[in-house]
């Protein structure tokens, strides 16, 4: 059955684009995006030169505004070169074209930057990477919010949480939003597809936060379902065959997403919900127009061969798998 539909945003991916273009490029990313039905992106700013000035934003919508299928919005960095202390200038960064800042894998863990970074009043997209620690941050992110707005400080402290694939973490989210905290969160499909049993020698399944136990999947997916989790992002993350190849500790984390990330969302969640969690809310989270509207044949079966992917990097954990749905470009 065909069916038009809007196009997706993906609020979380990586382009590579300044400095490793070995991996990817913002053409092979954007041609990647397009193929699996997204017609907006924000790209991470971990690059090289990392995106935390002016320079950097401009370029990237530069080398990317002349797509007539896709918006691609740069995200960039909270702190100078992801590494310090030091804040960047949230207004000029704004100003050239920075939709949201994050500091992709490296969480603010300080907290007087952290709570500075909120009072800006920008979007900050948050990750949570240490799993001993997850749950303790959270709560520290959650008062911090709350501080922020009690004191008036900053009238609408805007906090997103990155990529969420475990059940602990998402029961205290859970508690927070019904406590009338305001934040928004977003998983992967790789977190209500796989769990560590998938994980093989090498560093095909690798990808930070790590793949988790099936009770943690679990949850994942029924809070996809009740609404605790806003988004499903895809934190494309691509890398060399190479890399990818390596023994497990050796390899980089990330894998591909853009291109299946829509039949993936098929197998556990209504069209419905699909395009709540990938068009209607990061649209509203971002505060962007979606603009697009794509074709998908939800019935169309077919087998991933990564081969075939219009990303640059062909190794994908779902390799030969059967999904059903896609995304229709003729």
């Amino acid at each position: 059955m065909i069916k038009t539909i809007p196009a997706f945003i993906d609020m979380h991916a990586h382009f590579r684009e300044p400095g490793f273009t070995d991996k990817e490029t913002l053409e092979t990313g954007m041609a990647s995006a397009i193929a699996g039905g997204f017609g907006a992106v924000c790209i991470m700013p971990n690059t090289k030169p990392v995106a935390d000035n002016p320079d950097v934003i401009r370029f990237l919508i530069e080398k990317t505004s002349k797509n007539q299928y896709i918006d691609v919005y740069p995200v960039s960095a909270v702190t100078k070169n992801l590494d310090t202390k030091e804040l960047v200038d949230f207004k000029n960064l704004k100003n050239a074209g920075a939709i949201a800042f994050s500091n992709d894998g490296l969480p603010i863990l300080d907290k007087e930057i952290f709570k500075n970074a909120l009072m800006s009043g920008e979007l900050i997209l948050s990750h949570c990477e240490d799993e001993a620690n997850e749950v303790k941050w959270q709560i520290e992110a959650f008062k911090t919010v709350q501080d922020i707005a009690n004191k008036g400080l900053c009238p609408n402290p805007r906090l997103h949480f990155c990529h969420i694939s475990s059940a602990n973490a998402l029961e205290h989210i859970k508690m927070a939003k019904a406590q009338g905290f305001k934040l928004t969160c977003e998983t992967a499909p790789h977190y209500f597809t796989f769990t560590k049993n998938n994980v093989t020698s090498n560093g095909v399944f690798k990808m930070n936060p790590p793949l988790r136990k099936e009770s943690d999947r679990e949850a994942v997916i029924e809070c996809l379902k009740d609404g605790t989790i806003d988004v499903i992002a895809t934190d494309h993350a691509p890398h060399t065959k190479d890399e990818k190849l390596a023994p497990y500790s050796a390899s980089p984390n990330g894998i591909t997403g853009l291109e299946t990330a829509f039949p993936l969302a098929l197998r556990v969640l209504t069209l419905d919900e699909i395009i709540e969690k990938m068009s209607y809310n990061p649209a509203k989270i971002l505060g962007v127009e979606n603009r697009r509207e794509i074709k998908i044949d939800i019935d169309e079966k077919w087998i991933v061969k990564a081969a075939k992917f219009k990303s640059k990097c062909k190794i994908s954990p779902y390799e030969n798998i059967e999904l059903k749905g896609k995304v229709i470009w003729k």
